[in-house]
């Protein structure tokens, strides 16, 4: 007898991903049937015509084929051969080769003396695991919390559907705090007292707060003073702390800047409370999203509990290597006066200053349309407008109508969570400028015509 639905446990048929849900599946027809799509669902940089970095593809190449430093002289620049050299001799034994569960020492190391660099605070690499992106660790530590049905994960709202897909999936309980969509999507302790509180009335015992900065869906960037109010929220609650800062060099308004949460956490001293911090190669101005590579840190943890979360990488046995030295790409880049750092500095700049520009192109064009309005799109690489409907329609509706009508692939708002009696679309700010504009002024066309 053939596997039948029935057969499939409830978590699998209850958890949603949104981000590549039916309007997705969708848009490919549509593109089969030779229609364009322009794919703003996702952020997937080089799909939409990012280039790499030359810096990581050397290091990748150079890596994944050691016999090019050979037959190909002068191809490469010396400090690339001399980086992946180091690599090379760091693994052991290449990159086809396990290395161990935490990911290779020597990468390790690397992540290590990066955030001491961006922080000024103590690192251990035994602390750090390399993951196949930041999505692999975030699912590692929310399955070693999740203990049985009963156990609640607070997770803001709107977020990024792997927290809600992975929850699911592990039986736990979602617990939605709100962010402040009228200022700037911040979040106070107001919001995150009441969302505690409702969860304990249907007794949920919450386990970790999530919060990801800057914001995704929103693009919304945390000050210190916030971070600080969620560690002391956390601390008063007994909660452990999952950041996500997958997007902390995608910073747009000037006086704008990213703050870790482990920064913070050594600032004011909260040694109670455990943090586990996640960043990724494949966000940033880096977009590897295909290479998948990653890495958690964490911090305030007992040595039985790190052993338990040793144990969980160990079934996966490791990271994939190319991810890794992506990874080691991404922290350790050229520094001034090295050969590879004028191409560097140059290609990082111009993503960056792209960015920046389609930020405010995109946000500016979507307040100008009667019915849309949207929130500055302080950094990350999405948008998240508010839109207003005929009565009796969702948003899931209207962006199904977006993509028929116009060939842009948008998600619905609710897919992402928001205030009830509201609706959304998450979009990305990532084609290109002129394409964007064309975007904007579609959607301008087909807003006016659908309400």
């Amino acid at each position: 007898m053939t596997i039948r639905l029935t057969d499939l446990g409830k978590a699998v048929l209850e958890t949603e991903y949104a981000v590549r849900g039916p309007i997705v599946a969708r848009a490919g027809e549509l593109e089969k049937q030779g229609r364009e799509i322009i794919y703003c669902n996702i952020g997937n940089p080089q799909s939409l015509g990012q280039p790499a970095l030359t810096w990581n593809r050397q290091i990748l190449a150079l890596c994944e084929y050691p016999a090019l430093m050979e037959l190909a002289p002068g191809t490469f620049p010396a400090d690339a051969i001399e980086t992946a050299k180091a690599i090379l001799a760091g693994t052991k034994h290449g990159l086809g080769a396990y290395s161990e569960s935490r990911g290779v020492r020597f990468i390790r190391e690397a992540v290590a003396e990066f955030i001491l660099e961006r922080d000024h605070i103590g690192v251990d690499p035994d602390a750090i695991f390399l993951t196949d992106g930041a999505s692999k660790g975030v699912q590692t530590i929310l399955r070693l919390l999740i203990s049985g049905p009963q156990d609640g994960i607070m997770v803001p709202i709107p977020q990024y559907p792997l927290y809600s897909a992975t929850i699911t999936l592990y039986e736990g309980r979602m617990v939605p705090y709100f962010l402040d969509e009228a200022n700037g999507w911040k979040l106070s302790r107001t919001m995150l007292e009441e969302a505690m509180d409702q969860a304990k009335a249907q007794g949920t015992q919450v386990k970790a707060i999530c919060v990801i900065n800057p914001g995704n869906p929103t693009g919304a960037v945390l000050d210190e003073a916030n971070i600080a109010m969620i560690i002391d929220f956390a601390k008063a609650h007994g909660l452990s702390i999952l950041a996500d800062e997958v997007y902390q060099e995608n910073i747009y308004l000037a006086g704008d800047e990213f703050t870790s949460f482990a920064k913070v956490l050594h600032q004011v001293e909260a040694k109670d409370v455990s943090l586990f911090s996640f960043h990724s190669c494949s966000k940033g101005f880096l977009g590897e999203c295909g290479v998948r590579g990653g890495y958690f840190e964490y911090r305030n943890v007992p040595e039985d509990v790190a052993a338990q979360i040793l144990k969980l990488q160990s079934v996966s046995l490791c990271a994939n290597l190319p991810g890794q030295t992506a990874t080691f790409a991404m922290v350790r880049p050229p520094k001034p006066g090295m050969p590879s750092y004028p191409i560097y500095a140059a290609e990082k700049g111009a993503i960056l200053d792209s960015l920046k520009q389609r930020a405010i192109l995109l946000a500016e064009g979507l307040n100008r349309i009667e019915g849309i309005s949207c929130n500055v799109v302080a950094g990350a690489m999405y948008a998240f407008p508010n839109i207003k409907l005929p009565p009796g329609r969702t948003d899931a509706e209207y962006s199904m109508a977006l993509l028929e009508k116009t060939g842009i692939c948008v998600v619905p708002g609710s897919g992402f969570g928001q205030a009830e009696g509201t609706a959304h679309f998450r979009t990305t700010i990532l084609p290109p400028v002129e394409k964007l504009r064309k975007v904007v002024e579609a959607l301008a066309e087909f807003h006016l015509n659908y309400r």
